[in-house]
Parts: C-alpha cells; sequence; structure tokens
C-alpha cells in the first residue's frame, strides 16, 4: 500500500486523500444545510485537508465551512486560495495579483474562517500583469507577519514553479490532473523531486472515469467502482499526491474516502498507467 500521510511544507502530516469543497451549494438555506453534513461527514471519515477558495461562492464556502466545522479538530488543514476577484459592479471574475488585494483576501478570509492564521494558502492563478516577485513577495510578508504559514502555487508549470522557488519557499501545487490528463506531469515530477504536495483537482475527469473500458474492467475485478480505482491510483502513482475529489453528495464522499483503502497490484496499475491517451 501506498503511504497513507504526508508532511505539507515538512511539518504539517496530513491523510493522503483529502476533500474538496468546491461544488458545496451555498445560496439557499436548505442548500447550506447540506453543505454542512457533507462537511462535517467528511470529518467523520477521518478526513484531514478540506480545500476551498475565495472564489467559491464568492467567500460562502469559507463560511460554510466555519459554520460546519469551527472550533475545528485539532489535525484539520483548511487550505484556501486567494488572486481571483469579483468585480461588484460586472459581477465577472478575474485575476489579480496585485498587493493590496492579495492582502485584502487574506484578511478576509481569515474573517470568514474565524482563525487568526492560514496555515496553507495558495495563489489561485499567476497574475499575468503583475510580477510574480510582488504576488509572492505579498504572501511571503503575510507569512512572516504570523498570517500565512506554508504558500503554495494552482495551475502552473515546471518553470513558473521553479521561478516561484526562488522567491519563496512552496509548500504546494494544485493543478488539474488525473487518471486520462496526465498533461502536468512534468509539474508533478518536480514537486516530487523537491518534496512539495501535489494536490490534484478534476481528479476523475468529471465523472467520465468508467468511459475507459480498462478503468471499468479494472474496477470489476476489485469490486470497486471507477471512480475509486481513478483515487487509488493517483494515490499510487506518487507519493506527494493528494488527491482533493469534490462532491455535493454524502454518499459519492463516502464512496470517494474508500478508495484509501483500495489496494492495487503491481499488474493493474501497469494496465491503468497505459490508459492515458487511449481510446
Amino acid at each position: 500500500m501506498p503511504p497513507t500521510t504526508f508532511r505539507i511544507g515538512g511539518d504539517l502530516a496530513k491523510g493522503r486523500l483529502g476533500f474538496g469543497a468546491m461544488h458545496l451549494p451555498t445560496e439557499k438555506p436548505a442548500d447550506r444545510q447540506s453543505a454542512v453534513a457533507v462537511d462535517r461527514r467528511a470529518v467523520d471519515l477521518g478526513i484531514t485537508l478540506i480545500d476551498t477558495a475565495h472564489m467559491y461562492g464568492y467567500g460562502a464556502n469559507e463560511e460554510v465551512l466555519a459554520e460546519a466545522l469551527h472550533p475545528y479538530p485539532k489535525d484539520l488543514l483548511i487550505t484556501t486560495k486567494v488572486g481571483v476577484v469579483r468585480s461588484a459592479e460586472t459581477g465577472e471574475w478575474a485575476l489579480n495579483g496585485r498587493p493590496e488585494s492579495l492582502r485584502a483576501e487574506v484578511d478576509h478570509a481569515l474573517r470568514r474562517l474565524r482563525v487568526d492564521r492560514l496555515e496553507l494558502l495558495q495563489l489561485h492563478r499567476i497574475a499575468p500583469e503583475t510580477p510574480l516577485a510582488d504576488q509572492l513577495g505579498t504572501l511571503r510578508e503575510l507569512r512572516d507577519a504570523g498570517k500565512v504559514g506554508g504558500i503554495g502555487l494552482s495551475e502552473v508549470t515546471a518553470a513558473e514553479l521553479a521561478e516561484a522557488r526562488e522567491i519563496v519557499d512552496i509548500a504546494s501545487v494544485q493543478n488539474r490532473y488525473n487518471l486520462t490528463d496526465r498533461e502536468h506531469e512534468p509539474v508533478l515530477a518536480a514537486c516530487e523531486a523537491a518534496d512539495i504536495a501535489f494536490l490534484p483537482w478534476r481528479t476523475v475527469a468529471w465523472g467520465k472515469a468508467g468511459d475507459r473500458a480498462e478503468v471499468a474492467a479494472v474496477a470489476a475485478e476489485l469490486d470497486a467502482t471507477p471512480t475509486q480505482v481513478c483515487l487509488a491510483w493517483l494515490l499510487d502513482h506518487s507519493p506527494v499526491m493528494l488527491p482533493i475529489p469534490g462532491t455535493s453528495s454524502i454518499a459519492h464522499l463516502e464512496e470517494n474516502t474508500a478508495a484509501a483503502d483500495l489496494a492495487l497490484t503491481p499488474e493493474l496499475r501497469g494496465r491503468l498507467d497505459g490508459v492515458a491517451g487511449a481510446a
């Protein structure tokens, strides 16, 4: 079996299968009640890493997590993201890496999550109009001020990761990655070399995991679901991999979490390794 924990930033020991809160509904009271129930069930199932962002519900996602889980269990890490803001005039979202905007977003996240420090903060996207040194320099200043712990990136190339590491220590990278979409394999390799946590999102290709015959065949042999097979492959593929599958359903959450106990033999892993790019 692959290792069950990973030390993010060298000191935050977390279970390797997390939960992405992005899909939780928050607009209606009944929706929020459902989201609260999913959050609490995630913790009941032993999940110690939950991913959110300012962009998810314009902060409402963070607020629901606090409503559901604060005061937080000692071993729970909630990581959030900044760098994408919504215009009050148009309602449109846009990248914004200006220092004053990042500082304001961090303060809002601290308030919504009801914490004094964000133990892991990720830059949602690199804003092209602001020098990377200014964006990461601001996050470093916030870290030095005690408002931020580890600093991470999202949707970056290997070259951007290397540039970022010249500016500040990077604890995590959150890129799109799954069994059938391995575009960011070079980034994963760089994370492995530097012992940086790699948090893949879109972990099961929007629920189409069973469309590949080999995935369905392996799932049948293991008496598992295609989704579970894809998550087990991610955990087996790299020791720095911490998948964060998202769902708004407790049943799907329980299905996803059970993937951590699914063992792949070398023969099954080899068959799954060949799935990417196959017809």
